[in-house]
């Protein structure tokens, strides 16, 4: 009987070590977390970096798309830029006129006049442009264009697989029916996603205000390019020769559109004989003379396509099946008699 009250008392020590052996190194590790807590608690207010109120005003307004379209990293980033002076509130690609106005505001400075930009694919090759082989690789133009460059005969044409169309965030561009990404003006930021996943750098981007663009890319002579795409740009020089306002020009064998001169008369597109240049403007303005005319005939010497006509001293007319809708002869009217009315108004690049 002794013996087993001894055993019994040794088992009870026993049990009592061992539970204080676990339970000593568990409070020890709750402390130490505890003080380390603290540290950092302490640390995190001692070291915190005072954010702006005006950058974080100013983020709440931005649209958040963080797309990186105006070159800084996020919507965090541009507002940063923003309080700092560095960017304007025009920067940001994916803003709408009010949330532009809106910055301003918080900023107190005036909202600049700047024409918004698009993307603008300069090919209209699609199923126009001959195939050099079939492709049954992986799809997209990225993949197609490490074999021999992708199968179009045109080494510079849209590969028409559409990296652009994904890459865009806005859903801004879709493929077209003739096999090239079409782009929806009203949805497109200019964030230069598109300009960046093209492989074969086809894309710009382009004032929302200029409506006729040079649609191909091709660089090779006329006769090379014209047994690759039907509607290839073939330097023949006749766009260059009918611009008024030497807003073309032919260079490595493609011509190319200055949008700061160009007034939209689309005179160019009239005479391309492949197509190449598109005219994209639905309708355009008439030139209309008014009562105060003194018939000073500057108006008729300038209109490059002889709509203007009228005696020395007398009301000058416009022929409004020749008029253009260019407006190079209102600017120049000493006594402004010239209106420019009709669907479509245009200006000067940054004007």
């Amino acid at each position: 009987m002794h013996a087993i009250v001894l055993t019994a008392l040794a088992a009870c020590l026993q049990a009592q070590s061992t539970a204080g052996a676990v339970a000593l190194p568990a409070i020890l590790l709750g402390a130490t977390g505890l003080v380390l807590g603290l540290g950092l608690a302490v640390a995190a207010r001692q070291f915190a970096v005072q954010k702006d109120p005006r950058v974080e005003a100013l983020e709440k307004l931005l649209p958040g798309a963080n797309c990186g379209g105006c070159g800084y990293p996020g919507c965090s980033g541009f507002a940063g830029a923003l309080a700092s002076g560095k960017a304007e509130p025009s920067g940001c690609v994916a803003a709408n006129a009010a949330t532009i106005s809106a910055l301003a505001a918080e900023m107190g400075v005036e909202v600049s006049d700047k024409v918004r930009r698009i993307a603008v694919v300069q090919c209209n090759g699609g199923h126009s442009a001959a195939t050099a082989f079939r492709y049954d690789g992986p799809r997209g133009c990225a993949s197609a264009m490490l074999v021999m460059g992708g199968d179009k005969l045109c080494r510079f044409g849209c590969l028409g697989m559409g990296d652009c169309v994904a890459a865009c965030p806005f859903g801004a561009l879709s493929m077209g029916v003739n096999g090239v990404p079409a782009v929806f003006p009203e949805k497109c930021t200019g964030c230069g996603r598109c300009v960046q996943a093209c492989p074969k750098r086809i894309i710009t981007l382009w004032p929302i205000d200029r409506q006729v663009v040079v649609a191909c890319s091709n660089r090779e002579k006329g006769a090379v390019a014209r047994k690759g795409c039907t509607v290839a740009c073939i330097a023949c020089g006749r766009c260059e020769k009918a611009c008024p306002v030497q807003a073309i020009t032919v260079s490595d064998n493609l011509a190319r559109i200055d949008s700061a001169k160009c007034v939209n008369c689309g005179l160019c597109a009239t005479v391309c004989p492949t197509g190449a240049i598109i005219d994209r403007a639905p309708a355009r303005p008439k030139a209309y003379i008014d009562s105060s005319c003194v018939g000073c005939t500057v108006c008729a010497k300038i209109c490059p396509v002889n709509a203007i006509t009228g005696e020395l001293k007398k009301k000058h007319d416009v022929d409004q099946e020749k008029c253009i809708g260019c407006g190079l002869c209102a600017p120049k009217c000493p006594r402004n008699s010239i209106r420019m009315v009709g669907a479509l108004s245009y200006r000067k690049e940054g004007a």
